[in-house]
């Protein structure tokens, strides 16, 4: 049975309106409560566990767990943290992304067996609302509520765009804790707003009151995402080599928030973990991302995704299996980044050359022009392909 205590503080950021008057709630019967996922994307990322976490605790304490997956509300995309307009997404693409999520997340929550956490899409309940039901909605709510979101009013100072869809998506966000009837709803800590916004419409429209806990995000000491201080999201379910070298890359200063948020390591060994972090820095990430990867897979996948990196990163040894590509005589290096399959964007690729992430044979190539030859390939710290002349 999950602490009460540590339920409600260790990965918590906020509890509205009072921590007293949840774990009240939480301590008298079993409650309702839901993390919304928005698939604008296939994969979930290292941010998604510190919320699959949360859940996994509440779940083990006996309550009832909802993973709401927003295929409504994805095709809008949420506008937080951004400063410009997300592109809109199809139904058809959002339900394509979240293909796999219920088996990813199935690594965390159990969705089956006693006490099974459930799968929801809000696409369910927000495709049957008719334009009068919108504006009797939208009714729980004024334009002084919606506009005083930071990033709109950053938007207006800049003389940034503010499109009706994007001003409505919390709105829309909000109504999913009404369709469920929730006790609860979990988000990391920039999603408050959103958070609160179904607070009031469950207060208007049920006379209920909803409680929201926001979840702290895994960020270094200046306050960067790790996603973005690495330079890219760490995928928590691809190869488990790429999630171990990408926990690895991760800053110093973010071991610590890491460790405490995205672990399941009794707090007590964090803590004792925590004091050695000064003198011991590479020895306690190496455990911390073996534990994340263990979890996310197994233990003895942890172990091998530890020796690769101590081999092709720390040694700069090549691996023993490398994938094969073949591929045409005289063709450009930037060409054949573009067919190896590496799991990365486009724009990925052209950045990882120009800042010399690239090498053939232990020669780095900068320039996406410089014809290839046969060799073998190094593309960043831990992708490797044994290059092939026709």
């Amino acid at each position: 049975m999950t602490n009460t205590n540590d339920l409600l503080t260790r990965r918590v950021q906020q509890i509205l309106p009072t921590k007293e008057g949840l774990e009240k709630l939480i301590t008298g019967k079993k409650i309702r409560l839901y993390q919304g996922f928005d698939p604008s994307r296939p994969n979930l990322h290292i941010g998604h566990l510190v919320g699959l976490l949360q859940l996994k605790a509440f779940q083990d304490a006996g309550h009832e767990v909802i993973f709401l997956i927003g295929d409504f509300t994805g095709m809008i995309g949420d506008p937080t943290d951004k400063s410009a307009t997300r592109p809109k997404l199809t139904h058809e693409d959002v339900l394509k992304n979240a293909e796999t999520y219920k088996q990813q997340a199935g690594k965390i929550l159990r969705f089956e067996g006693e006490n099974a956490a459930k799968i929801m899409f809000n696409y369910d309940w927000n495709s049957k609302l008719n334009f009068p039901d919108v504006l009797e909605l939208a009714s729980n709510l004024t334009v002084q509520q919606m506009i005083e979101r930071d990033m709109f009013q950053n938007r207006l100072k800049e003389n940034k765009p503010i499109y009706l869809h994007e001003f409505l998506y919390p709105l829309i966000q909000g109504y999913d804790s009404v369709a469920m009837d929730v006790d609860l709803e979990v988000g990391g800590n920039d999603q408050m707003f959103n958070l609160m916004i179904g607070r009031t419409l469950m207060k208007s429209m049920k006379g209920k009151e909803k409680y929201c806990l926001t979840t702290k995000l895994l960020v270094d000491s200046s306050g960067n995402k790790i996603g973005k201080t690495t330079g890219n999201a760490v995928e928590l379910f691809g190869k488990p080599e790429d999630l171990f070298g990408g926990l690895m890359s991760v800053p110093d200063d973010a071991i610590e928030n890491m460790l405490v948020c995205a672990t399941e390591i009794p707090m007590d060994q964090v803590r004792d973990l925590i004091n050695q972090i000064p003198s011991h820095p590479m020895d306690i990430k190496k455990k911390l991302a073996w534990e994340i990867t263990k979890m996310c897979n197994t233990e003895e996948i942890a172990n091998k995704a530890q020796a690769f990196f101590e081999n092709t990163v720390q040694n700069k040894e090549l691996p023993a299996d490398i994938a094969e590509l073949t591929i045409k005589a005289g063709v450009s290096i930037l060409e054949v980044l573009k067919s190896a399959e590496l799991g990365v964007s486009n724009s990925d690729i052209k950045r990882t050359l120009e800042q010399g992430g690239v090498e053939i044979e232990g020669v780095r190539i900068t320039n996406p022009t410089t014809p290839v030859s046969a060799g073998t390939l190094k593309f960043g710290k831990r992708t490797f392909r044994k290059l092939i002349i026709k």
